[in-house]
């Protein structure tokens, strides 16, 4: 007998491969297959090369069905193994000296000049999971005190707080820094008062030269008393645009040039640069260490995690805490992510919009919160990818894969199942011995989901039915093939032309053909379609039809189409529309 024969040594590599697959997303390996049937079979070792036929014919088996699919056979007849195959869900290591503060608090502090997109995942997520993983607190803080050259807009406060609300981070309580001005005066005019803090007359190049060569600059050594005359002429309007900064005084011989004497607050002339909430009530504006140093204190912020471009921040801002006699937070400094393919300059995405290269800010081609929401990418995938890198100090760049491969399993199991077929293309088949009740069900593992059902019944003569595949499947065919056509039966290729394809009814049984590696395609009954268009992730869009059940979908459904991938509905009217996710 041959092994292609053998019915006990396929079921025994087909469990194995159904196995490895759920292992694998889906996607069982061959080449883990041999040694597992060698281990068992040692007898086979001299018929290594015709085991291995058999083997890539059931792996191919069995990747062609879907990974719920699979799923369900394996928890059908061997649910014991699943156990085995759970894997521990990665979780956050513990905070530094968490033990040290009675009450834990970390910060989100974005500029509102933009929406907020996957770049900033890693510093929401890791700050809310870490209040929430203590029984803290969050705190959202605009820092949208320069109204010039990163000019905040209106627009966006709410954008960033309904993003945040998406992405399930709850906010505990909410500051915006344009508020907040008269403290910052407060903090500063006791820093010079104490001559820890001056004001600056140097021009920019001036100041540049002084401090590169390790010396003070003239306005350095000037007595409190008479810097604290400056300070109010500084108050009172006295300095234009230019004149005059504010620096904190640190050492003037410190190895990095960037942390001598940092300026902390600059004049802006507002009424060419009003800001957008106080319009020009305030030309004395923070820079962000003065800002984000005195609220990180005032705020009760114990554990500040951001990533490690800020660590020169955190060497300045210690220079200030000290001279004000506080005790700096904790700091966590993570490496760059960075994901390949994703478009996450906000400058960049601004001025696409505005140049039109890009939609709106949910264009499905860049990174935005919003435009992953509107593909159908869950808030939960992208908690567990941030979560699975964690805060590692190292540099880490993901795919959209990484990405995919959570959402996947998240939407695998709450999915509903329906067919699409894209550019669509008839196909007739003759010699139906009867009429066909299709029973097709929302999901492979939740009957208590229901079904679709579609009669499929033969007319005329031929005892024909016509039905809609996509045009990839028919161009695909091939005179004499044999094809199942998933949930109902099967079919052998009799012609095929370029307005359709026709075939003979073979039999109705998948066991029938299932040793022959049929293709599987998912099929519409002509009459039944329902007009859809899939907006793909560069914007391009694909026609089709889809059935007729998808009328019954409302907006915001995410739903996975066989054999074509996970889409979010997004208009349920003459026509579908919908946004691909993923495959």
């Amino acid at each position: 007998m041959t092994l292609e024969n053998d019915t006990e040594l396929r079921e025994f590599i087909r469990k194995a491969a159904l196995l490895n697959a759920v292992g694998h997303d889906g996607k069982a390996q061959a080449g883990a297959m041999v040694g597992k049937v060698l281990g068992e079979r040692a007898d086979l070792r001299s018929k290594v090369k015709e085991l291995s036929g058999v083997i890539n014919a059931v792996v191919a088996e069995v990747n062609g069905l879907s990974l719920s699919e699979q799923k369900a056979i394996v928890e059908k007849n061997w649910p014991e193994t699943q156990k085995k195959h759970e894997v521990e869900e990665k979780k956050l290591s513990p905070l530094p000296n968490a033990d040290k503060y009675k009450l834990i608090t970390t910060r989100f502090s974005p500029n509102p000049d933009c929406v907020l997109h996957l770049g900033s995942a890693r510093a929401i997520v890791l700050s809310h999971e870490y209040a929430r993983m203590y029984n803290g607190k969050f705190i959202l803080r605009f820092e949208d005190t320069d109204p010039k050259t990163k000019k905040p807009q209106l627009q966006f406060y709410d954008a960033i707080r309904q993003d945040l609300k998406w992405l399930g981070c709850k906010v505990d309580e909410e500051y915006i820094q344009s508020d907040r001005l008269e403290i910052y005066y407060e903090i500063v005019g006791r820093m010079v008062g104490d001559g820890n803090a001056y004001v600056c007359e140097c021009s920019p190049e001036e100041f540049r030269n002084k401090t590169l060569a390790k010396d003070a600059c003239p306005c350095r050594n000037i007595p409190p008393a008479e810097q604290l005359e400056r300070w109010h002429k500084m108050l009172s309007g006295g300095y234009q645009e230019g004149q005059a900064v504010v620096r904190v005084k640190t050492e003037l011989d410190h190895p990095n040039p960037a942390i001598r004497d940092w300026p902390a607050l600059r004049i802006i002339d507002t009424k060419k640069y009003p800001h957008p909430r106080v319009g020009s009530k305030y030309f004395l504006w923070p820079l962000y260490n003065l800002a984000a140093g005195v609220d990180d204190h005032l705020m009760g912020m114990t554990h500040i995690i951001r990533g490690k471009e800020h660590y020169t921040n955190m060497v300045r801002q210690k220079y200030m805490y000290q001279h004000l006699g506080w005790e700096y937070p904790e700091a966590i400094h993570y490496g760059r992510l960075k994901i390949t393919g994703a478009a996450l300059s906000k400058s960049k995405i601004v001025a696409g919009i505005k140049e039109g290269a890009f939609a709106d800010f949910d264009d499905p081609r860049l990174g935005t919160f919003s435009a992953l929401k509107k593909r159908g990418i869950t808030p939960e995938a992208i908690k567990k990818m941030i979560i699975e890198v964690g805060t590692k100090p190292n540099d880490v760049t993901l795919s959209w894969e990484n990405l995919y491969s959570h959402n996947r399993k998240v939407l695998d199991a709450s999915s509903n199942r329906y067919f699409f077929v894209a550019e669509p293309a008839e196909l007739r088949v003759v010699g139906l011995p009867k009429a066909f009740q299709a029973k097709l069900p929302h999901h492979p593992e939740h009957s208590e989901r229901g079904f679709r059902e579609y009669a499929v019944t033969p007319s005329g003569d031929e005892k024909a039915v016509s039905l809609w595949i996509a045009q990839k499947d028919a161009q695909a065919m091939e005179q004499g093939q044999t094809i199942r056509l998933m949930e109902l039966f099967n079919i052998q290729i009799q012609n095929k032309t370029e307005t359709g394809v026709t075939a003979a009814f073979a039999s109705e049984s998948y066991t029938d053909v299932r040793k022959i590696k049929v293709q599987l395609i998912q099929w519409i009954p002509k009459g039944s379609e329902y007009p859809t268009e899939v907006v793909q992730q560069d914007a391009s869009v694909t026609e089709g039809y889809s059935e007729v059940a998808c009328k019954k979908l409302k907006p915001d459904d995410i739903i996975q189409f066989e054999r074509y991938g996970f889409v979010r509905v997004d208009e349920v009217g003459e026509k579908l529309i919908a946004y691909y996710a993923q495959k």
